[in-house]
């Protein structure tokens, strides 16, 4: 028991036993990307925890998880049902604007939602809050970019296609899957090992309502860490007219992938705002997983491996 409880720990931080139980499937042993510290963090933290409290919003009259003072990212990796395996898999990048993360309605929920279409899920803790003198992505960059190169180099042991790695994210967590896909030629820390030896570049990207992708004041130019490019992965889009993130990040990041003739698939629906996850309500933007099913099959990502 002192063991699992020392795993959930690194997990989550002091997050209930019965939220983690309902919040999904049970991942492998937890694999920290950094096990000597991660790179370019001097200043402590306070310690991990959820940071939820009971007058924050609930999503379709449930709770969130969302946990703060990350600094020990790790991975959390969900097999797909043997039955079901395709050998695709996903690094999951759970929202919370860099400053917490949202590890059940974004993190665990999703790696449910994944496995039970085949695919092997990867909920990557990354650090926040944001670090202080750094741009807010760089710290969860280094971590993403870890991340897809530790999961290439256990390919063969978690049963999955080097070739079928893809990355998706929500609000923040997709601004930083955005930012892998356009800056993927080399790794933005000293490599490690073998693992930073592989290529970091997702084969397909999903970003759900995302975030900070243009600069308003600019007349929405792509943020500048976002040079969208021709080796840009296939990208599939989700927002609403009513989000409060507005709605033209995603708009102006697709016309940047056209004209760049990046493969692109973007969904606008009229209202859902911000944050539901994947959780259903009436609002039609919640169907968005069949959208992605469908259009991860379409990439042919969920044939089963020969």
């Amino acid at each position: 028991m002192r063991t699992l409880l020392m795993t959930l720990t690194i997990l989550f931080g002091s997050v209930s036993l019965a939220s983690l139980k309902a919040a999904g499937p049970t991942p492998l042993p937890p694999l920290l990307l950094w096990p000597q510290g991660a790179p370019g963090d001097t200043e402590p933290l306070g310690p991990e925890a959820d940071t939820s409290k009971p007058t924050d919003r609930h999503v379709a009259g449930k709770p969130v998880i969302r946990v703060g003072n990350v600094s020990q990212p790790a991975l959390s990796v969900y097999l797909a049902p043997s039955d079901k395996r395709t050998g695709a898999a996903v690094v999951i990048c759970p929202g919370g604007g860099y400053h917490i993360l949202a590890m059940d309605l974004e993190g665990t929920e999703v790696a449910e939602w994944l496995n039970s279409i085949g695919v092997t899920a990867i909920v990557l803790k990354y650090r926040v809050p944001a670090r202080k003198g750094r741009p807010r992505h760089a710290a969860p960059l280094q971590d993403l970019q870890r991340a897809v190169g530790l999961a290439r180099q256990h390919a063969s042991d978690w049963g999955i296609d080097p070739r079928r790695i893809g990355v998706m994210g929500f609000s923040a967590g997709a601004h930083l899957s955005a930012v892998l896909s356009c800056n993927f030629e080399q790794r933005t820390y000293e490599p490690l090992d073998a693992a930073d030896q592989l290529s970091c570049r997702p084969d397909f990207v999903m970003l759900i309502y995302p975030a900070y992708l243009t600069v308003a004041k600019e007349d929405d130019k792509l943020a500048p860490e976002l040079p969208v490019g021709p080796r840009t992965p296939p990208t599939f889009l989700v927002q609403t007219q009513d989000d409060g993130i507005r709605v033209e990040c995603s708009l102006f990041y697709y016309l940047a992938l056209k004209q760049a003739k990046v493969p692109a698939e973007m969904h606008l629906y009229a209202s859902g705002g911000h944050g539901y996850g994947l959780r259903p309500t009436s609002d039609a933007v919640t169907t968005w997983p069949k959208r992605a099913e469908q259009w991860m099959r379409g990439l042919k990502v969920l044939e089963p491996s020969r």
